[in-house]
Formats: structure tokens, C-alpha cells, sequence
């Protein structure tokens, strides 16, 4: 398990942060974990998880990899941007209380501008969620955040 506490690894605060840990991680691939708590912010009555809130596990586990990544080259950790999502497939309408779900992300493409796909699954008891997240992380992403002619 990876010692880093989450709240150091991703650019969310607060509730906003929805997984718990960093398993493993290395150059292509992250695996996180998280159990599904009854009071979270993204919570139904019932206390289950919707299964659309997946893309966003996804996002902040692919968010986790870079944080480790930054870690691993005493950088700071930086704002990345989720473009978009291919193919979210998920056999349940959500995920319930209680449950440990584990979410993977495979690096599939990267390049210098910062531009990224990564194939994600989030599987658990009776659960299996797929998608492909494309993300972007911008070398200066400061500049992406200014509004226009203010700086």
C-alpha cells in the first residue's frame, strides 16, 4: 500500500475527495480503493453509490496516478483536466453501501503536451464498471486557468 495519504495526492479538498486509498501504483498504472459510505456526498437514500458517479472514482484515480507520479519527482501536485469518457459500461445502476470497490487505471497513450487515455475498470462484489477516460494535464496550468486579458 502506498503511504501517501489520498488528501496529498489529489488537487480536491474535503468531501469532494471520494476514494480512500492508493494501493499500488508504478509507470502505467494506478490501483485505488475505496468502500462505499452510506453519508457520502454522492450518497442516494438508500445509502448506495449512483453507478454514474464510477467516471468520477475513475477521474480521481487516474488524478491519484499523477499525484503519485508528481510525488515520485518531489513536485508539487497539479490540476489535470478529465476531456472525457468512451464506453462507460457498468452492470449495476449503483454501487451499494458498504462495499469495497477496486479501481484500476492502465496509462494507454501519453504525450508531451500532456494529453493522456487511460483504460479504467471499477470492480466489487458483484460489480464491474469499464470505461476510457482521455485527461489532460497541461505543462502550465496556471496560463489555462487565467481568464481572458488578465494577467
Amino acid at each position: 500500500m502506498v503511504e501517501w495519504p489520498i488528501a496529498e495526492l489529489l488537487p480536491h479538498a474535503g468531501d469532494m475527495i471520494l476514494i480512500d486509498r492508493v494501493v499500488d501504483f508504478g509507470p502505467e498504472h494506478v490501483h485505488t480503493q475505496l468502500r462505499v459510505r452510506p453519508d457520502g456526498l454522492f450518497s442516494l437514500p438508500d445509502g448506495s453509490l449512483p453507478a454514474w458517479v464510477g467516471v468520477e472514482l475513475m477521474a480521481q484515480s487516474v488524478a491519484a496516478y499523477a499525484g503519485c507520479q508528481s510525488r515520485l519527482l518531489s513536485e508539487p501536485v497539479q490540476l489535470g483536466f478529465l476531456l472525457g469518457t468512451r464506453s462507460f459500461q457498468c452492470n449495476v445502476e449503483a454501487f451499494a453501501a458498504g462495499i469495497d470497490l477496486d479501481i484500476h487505471a492502465l496509462r494507454s497513450l501519453q504525450d508531451d503536451n500532456g494529453m493522456g487515455v487511460f483504460e479504467c475498470r471499477i470492480s466489487g462484489p458483484g460489480v464491474l464498471a469499464e470505461a476510457r477516460l482521455s485527461v489532460f494535464r497541461p505543462p502550465q496550468v496556471a496560463s489555462y486557468l487565467q481568464e481572458p486579458g488578465h494577467d
